[in-house]
């Protein structure tokens, strides 16, 4: 079984990052495994499971360059998990709404009380300064019925929040 570490690398957008640190990790030995790379405002942020290659202080040495050279933040450790190790997902909840602090912690905590477990959420801000719409996707896994989960996010409603839920189909197979 591969040694897998987490390497997250944070810096302003801009062209050719991924290229530039995927072609200096191929170039040290290592091999990809799940990845995750988003532009959050005007930042960029990597997070890539690698294995393979160099001990973590010889690539973390060796990714400084280029992580300087585009004003990047660079952090490994070792990633306990590996590939394959994850649940799928089976229910979609988006949610829009008034953006308002606290929004985010009021859903989740309504999800983990379903034992809803997050596997990938994403969150947009749109309207203007004076209406902002928050808007959020998240994708995760509930043994509890979709019924269920609809009926304890039922509650943000009274706060002006929409929320769809809905089950994720996968074809897999």
């Amino acid at each position: 079984m591969p040694d897998w570490s987490m390497l997250t690398l944070v810096g302003a957008d801009r062209p050719g990052i991924v290229a530039r640190v995927t072609r200096a990790l191929y170039l040290h030995g290592c091999n990809l495994g799940e990845a995750s790379m988003i532009r959050l405002g005007g930042c960029f942020t990597m997070m890539l499971m690698v294995s393979g290659g160099e001990r973590r202080a010889d690539l973390t040495a060796a990714l400084r360059p280029i992580a300087e050279e585009l004003g990047l933040r660079i952090h490994l450790e070792p990633a306990p998990g590996g590939l394959h190790q994850h649940l799928l997902p089976n229910l979609q909840v988006r949610v829009f709404g008034a953006d308002r602090a606290g929004l985010v912690a009021d859903v989740t905590g309504i999800l983990a009380a379903q034992g809803f477990h997050v596997l990938e959420l994403e969150s947009d801000v749109a309207g203007d300064a004076e209406r902002p719409l928050y808007i959020m996707s998240i994708q995760g896994f509930c043994e509890r019925s979709i019924e269920s989960v609809r009926a304890a996010l039922a509650m943000l409603s009274d706060d002006g929040v929409s929320v769809d839920v809905a089950s994720v189909d996968l074809l897999i197979g």
